[in-house]
């Protein structure tokens, strides 16, 4: 297991005033609701989750970034295990011409609003029980999903994403390194249910049998 991030550019390019979020709102409501995983989490005001999620390219460098470095070519298989609305898959599709694709996610309204394109191939579900064969998928990867699981949850969705891959595999989490960044991810998060350091998350991971890749992501 090897830590190797594709994301902390494109996340640090988003300014967050991290306190004003629970002065100006009732935070324990707008997570009631952003946990719906609905209209209001994806496409409504932002204090309850994205404040509008539309594609706009911002994945296609991480794509072109994940595919370099894994060597994936026309004909692999591509699983994208919390996909949301399926940007990053469409994304892939343009990078390497001729992948196949799936995409999975909690979020029914996600899946109903994907990007037409990848649609036919996106399913509702939960991490704990992928509905995919063993090995079936070339490279698989989930960014920003695990942490909004329960801990008891990890193990079993760790689990299930290294049984369905076979030896590429990256997992995105958000994370924190010191006090300051622990309290901006609690002020910040609406959906995170598991709060754990890098090391913490590594000793999980191990745990549970993964041997992918992962990274974090911090609110600095």
């Amino acid at each position: 297991m090897a830590y190797i991030d594709f994301i902390l550019k494109l996340h640090r390019s988003t300014k967050r005033d991290y306190v004003q979020r629970v002065i100006d709102f009732d935070k324990a409501e707008c997570a009631v609701v952003a946990k719906q995983y609905g209209a209001d989490y994806w496409d409504g005001e932002r204090q309850y989750g994205y404040g509008g999620y539309s594609y706009d390219g911002r994945w296609l460098p991480i794509a072109e970034a994940m595919a370099k470095h894994y060597g994936i070519e026309p004909g692999d298989k591509i699983l994208d295990v919390g996909c949301g609305k399926g940007y990053l898959l469409y994304e892939f599709t343009k990078a390497v011409p001729g992948v196949e694709v799936a995409g999975l996610d909690i979020s029914e309204y996600a899946i109903k609003n994907a990007k037409d394109e990848v649609k036919p191939f996106l399913k509702v579900g939960n991490a704990t029980s992928l509905p995919y064969n063993d090995n079936e998928f070339d490279f698989v990867v989930s960014l920003g999903t695990f942490h909004n699981l329960y801990n008891f949850e990890l193990r079993s969705a760790l689990k299930e994403l290294q049984r369905v891959g076979k030896d590429k595999k990256h997992v995105m989490v958000e994370s924190y390194r010191n006090e300051s960044e622990m309290a901006n991810l609690l002020y910040w998060q609406l959906t995170c249910r598991t709060f754990h350091s890098p090391e913490e998350w590594e000793w999980v991971m191990k745990e549970s049998g993964y041997v992918g890749d992962y990274s974090y992501i911090v609110f600095e």
